[in-house]
């Protein structure tokens, strides 16, 4: 018989309540079970002792006649040392969609885009000035223009 160590819920709607049973695999998840082990209640804080309460003795006992743990029990197990819980690796898990990688690119063409007309727009003003400031010398410039011609 495959045995699991997982959750079985319980409390009423969008109020849950967990048991962490020992139950036969095949049975339905709030179904038969073979022994309460503890309990869960995530909607205590995460720094309450009374979030998860484990019999860890009974625990050691199922995991020696082979009971497999789900993900979630795995982590409550390696929070109360009972069984070390490997790392997972997934990086693909944060990369995003095909979509949302599109719509990156055409923000990004955008924005360059956008950079390119405002600089654009400042060398033209600049010109501009720059014109402008030629076609009526000043006193000043026609010194500056004086002493580069001398040299």
């Amino acid at each position: 018989m495959a045995l699991s160590i997982r959750l079985s819920r319980g409390g009423s709607k969008k109020r849950p309540y967990y048991r962490i049973v020992v139950a036969d695999a095949r049975s339905p998840r709030d179904g038969r079970f073979i022994e309460k082990i503890g309990n869960y209640n995530p909607l205590l804080a995460k720094d309450d002792e009374k979030r998860v309460v484990l019999n860890a003795e009974r625990a050691k006992h199922w995991l020696s006649n082979g009971a497999q743990p789900t993900d979630r029990v795995a982590r409550f197990l390696d929070l109360a040392g009972v069984r070390e819980r490997a790392a997972r690796n997934n990086p693909k898990k944060a990369e995003p969609g095909e979509k949302a990688k599109e719509r990156a690119e055409e923000r990004a063409e955008k924005l360059k885009a956008a950079e390119e007309a405002s600089q654009a727009e400042t060398e033209a003003v600049m010109a501009a000035e720059v014109d402008a400031a030629t076609e009526t010398p000043t006193a000043e410039a026609e010194k500056v223009a004086d002493a580069t011609a001398e040299q």
